[in-house]
């Protein structure tokens, strides 16, 4: 059997195990093992097993558990809530305001966590209901939570990112740097649409009343206070990576810290508290972990079977320019991105994509924030779009699934305008390392 075959072989055995609904990482462990024993035999195991022992004693890997847990937290205390209340109070007169605070609100949550599926939860407990009252149009609501909450894929401290930096083998510190610009030029990105659409029809985004403004803060300098502690628990995290002070892992034992403390002064302190939000992370880190071991396991015996050469040699190749392949690489992602989740499609794919980026000339940390925002789209994208399903999960009954995936269209184009951009012009990314 040459290698094109077994690729054929492999890809197709993944695709028939995925229609059964096993777990993906149960599924690229068992591929792992069928070929590790049918093409090698026993005796390759050793080789396969030391690719897996090298992903999870990584010590930036540490990190993740940390910002997963900063998010548990802030998802159980006041300070989301604080923070979404009172920006009303400085965007309610702007048609469309509620909607811009949200975004604003998301894109913090995204600087203090990085963790999409409690973003868009939080929001979709504390945001959809709210313009729902207030006679938002139904679409424009849903799409900015999903599309809000998404943000996470990208502004540093992103666990996207992250496990990009560990595949990659590229510094997390500078990804995050380059990632902060596209951030907010995507977070830029939805509320000019949202203004745009409601100023051109107000009925979409009415204005609030200043008694709707007023109703939690009284004035602009008690929600200022409520402001003034997410942003320096975000500053707290970013500063002292970007200053030299700490590493990404220790950032975020510092960010804990912060929240743990935050927490315990605003009086929210519970031993309950602390149990969920230590069984969150490690249900969430499990899923994480489980899925990184099957995916090394399996890019560990394709590439004893020569497939990062095959494809490789593949793709290089070609008779056509650099960035058509890159191109190709983006719409591979994005195919894969409708029905893996994001953690399956990088460690499937990044073994064998970023060598070959590097040997085109381009930088792999460009190429890294390529892959976070094509991440952010496939959360979007139906059918398996994940954000619709975390957000049906919490939204009013009368919102369906059918209700959030036509409302995410418009801010998947919007995310598809920026993927472009950042691909034709790369210092959109990397201007500032």
């Amino acid at each position: 059997m040459t290698i094109a075959d077994g690729t054929l072989l492999m890809v197709g055995a993944i695709f028939a195990l995925l229609i059964t609904g096993l777990p993906l990482a149960f599924i690229t462990g068992l591929v792992a093992l069928a070929f590790t024993f049918g093409w090698f035999g026993p005796m390759a195991m050793p080789l396969v097993t030391s690719r897996i022992y090298g992903f999870v004693t990584e010590y930036s890997l540490v990190a993740v558990p940390m910002f997963v847990l900063m998010a548990s937290l802030l998802d159980r205390s006041g300070i989301a809530r604080d923070l979404f209340n009172a920006m009303r109070v400085f965007a309610g007169r702007l048609p469309g305001g509620v909607a811009v605070q949200t975004v604003v609100v998301a894109f913090f949550l995204a600087a203090l966590s990085g963790i999409i599926g409690g973003e868009i939860v939080l929001l979709g407990i504390l945001a959809l209901p709210q313009m729902l009252r207030l006679g938002y149009d139904k679409h424009l609501s849903i799409g900015v939570v999903c599309a809000g909450g998404s943000l996470g894929t990208m502004m540093p401290p992103s666990i996207v990112l992250i496990i990009y930096g560990l595949i990659a083998s590229v510094s997390i510190a500078d990804l995050f740097t380059a990632a902060i610009t596209p951030a907010v030029i995507l977070m830029l990105s939805y509320i000019g649409y949202v203004l745009v659409r409601c100023l051109k029809n107000p009925a979409m985004g009415p204005p609030l009343t200043e008694e709707n403004r007023r109703e939690t803060f009284a004035t602009k300098g008690q929600a200022l206070r409520a402001i003034i502690v997410p942003a320096l628990i975000a500053g707290l995290v970013l500063g002292s990576i970007y200053g030299g002070v700490a590493s990404v892992t220790e950032a975020a034992a510092m960010g804990v810290f912060g929240v743990l403390l935050a927490v315990v002064l605003r009086g929210e302190f519970s031993f309950k508290t602390m149990h969920e939000s230590l069984a969150q992370t490690l249900m969430t880190c499990g899923m994480i972990i489980w899925i990184g071991i099957g995916a090394a396991a399996l890019v560990g015996v394709y590439n004893l079977m020569g497939g990062n050469r095959f494809i490789s040699g593949m793709i290089t190749g070609l008779d056509v320019a650099p960035i058509v392949i890159i191109l190709v690489m983006m719409g591979i992602l994005l195919i894969l991105g409708m029905f893996l989740d994001w953690i399956g499609v990088a460690m499937l794919t990044l073994p064998i994509f970023v060598p070959i980026v590097t040997q085109l000339g381009y930088s792999p940390i460009w190429f890294g924030i390529l892959f976070a925002v094509n991440m952010q789209v496939s959360f979007l994208s139906p059918p398996f779009g994940p954000a619709a399903f975390y957000l049906k999960g919490v939204a009013p009954p009368e919102v369906s699934l059918k209700d959030i995936f036509v409302s995410l269209l418009p801010f998947i184009a919007l995310q598809l305008l920026v993927l472009f951009a950042l691909l034709f012009w790369p210092p959109l990314a990397t201007w500032m390392l």
